[in-house]
């Protein structure tokens, strides 16, 4: 980690991670949709991607904000979740098994972008930065309604048919 002096050098700090973890989310998502065997699980993996496209762009615009230029630093906890899903997918040999695993870890994802935008929402505010706030609520909003859209999938579908 760079020196952090100041809690606008930490939420720069935090904004590289985020950006780097929703980058890697992105590039991750096809391949979670390709794997699922549910046809509402793959709906909802090639959803949020085009959603966290949008989300990267929201991370650029407060980028520009702050007058830094947008770079993600390594996010070793997205890379250890990515990892798991990656796990999953190529140990799990039962599809249904394996979606149940694959949605587990994307809810994983989402608690963690939920904690992570929460967080940086409340400094931002501290802060001053009342567009940047906006815009991280914008993204919070949909990193909380994917993970009740996955909860709702969990339930209601993909955990029964794994079972």
């Amino acid at each position: 980690m760079a020196a952090v002096k100041s809690m606008n050098d930490l939420f720069v700090h935090t904004l590289k991670d985020i950006y780097y973890a929703e980058k890697l989310i992105y590039r991750s998502l096809p391949k979670m949709a390709k794997q699922a065997a549910s046809p509402e699980l793959k709906q909802a993996f090639e959803k949020h991607r085009e959603e966290t496209e949008g989300q990267i762009g929201r991370l650029e615009q407060i980028f520009e904000l702050c007058e830094v230029a947008a770079r993600g630093v390594r996010c070793e906890a997205m890379d250890g979740i990515i990892a798991e899903a990656k796990d999953i997918m190529e140990e799990v040999e039962d599809a249904e098994v394996r979606d149940a695993g694959m949605l587990a870890a994307a809810q994983t994802v989402e608690h963690y972008e939920i904690s992570r935008y929460g967080t940086m929402i409340a400094w931002a505010t501290q802060l001053g930065m009342t567009d940047a706030a906006k815009l991280l609520q914008q993204t919070l909003d949909e990193e909380k309604k994917t993970d009740k859209l996955l909860s709702e999938l969990a339930v209601k579908r993909v955990n029964q048919t794994a079972a």
